[in-house]
């Protein structure tokens, strides 16, 4: 069963990372799957929120934080070196390769587990950002395999944990909201509830 599973994974990657190559994503995928740009674009969403946002949107900066670090070390901190499945681009041979392959392990991917957690987070709590949030994560993980560094079943499971990171936070956000946030609203009453929305 693994043994055909890997096979599936492996011939899918070969079609998206070779067959599937062509000037656009070669130019285009680097850039979206860059550590550099990610964490910069991170960087600045989130000083954007913190300077422009409302009070709800500047503590989601830091349930954004918290998601990120959940994210990040579940995957890359436990569950890459628990699973050691090896980088396609150190198995495999005449692969179209963009970036650098890196050490360590590749499953689950990463940066599917930030990008999703992220998306996960606001689509939950900000209704009107769901839908390019979702479409923003889903290029990020999928240029892991267009650069040759992921195996698609890696970015699959690096969305399905990070999602399920953003929603768990997503829960706890909400918590903080009626707890806290609402108490400190001008004019509300510690006996009462609300969603300080």
């Amino acid at each position: 069963m693994l043994e055909s599973l890997a096979a599936i994974d492996k011939a899918i990657f070969l079609f998206i990372n070779v067959s599937l190559q062509n000037p656009v994503t070669d130019w285009a995928m680097p850039i979206i799957t860059s550590d550099n740009v990610l964490r910069m674009a991170y960087a600045f969403t989130a000083i954007l929120l913190l300077w422009k946002g409302n009070t709800r949107l500047r503590w989601l900066v830091l349930f954004s934080a918290i998601t990120l670090f959940f994210s990040d070390q579940l995957s890359a901190g436990f569950l890459k070196p628990l699973i050691e499945r090896v980088r396609p681009c150190h198995a495999l041979t005449d692969i179209h390769l963009l970036v650098g392959c890196g050490g360590g392990y590749t499953m689950p991917s990463s940066h599917a587990a930030n990008a999703f957690g992220q998306a996960a987070l606001f689509s939950l709590t900000v209704r009107q950002t769901h839908w390019y949030l979702w479409v923003i994560a889903g290029l990020i993980s999928i240029s892991r395999v267009f650069v040759g560094v992921h195996y698609p079943f890696d970015v699959l499971a690096g969305s399905v944990l990070g999602t399920l990171i953003g929603a768990g936070v997503v829960f706890g956000f909400e918590l903080f909201e009626k707890k806290v946030m609402y108490r400190w609203k001008p004019g509300a009453s510690t006996t009462e509830s609300g969603t300080g929305q």
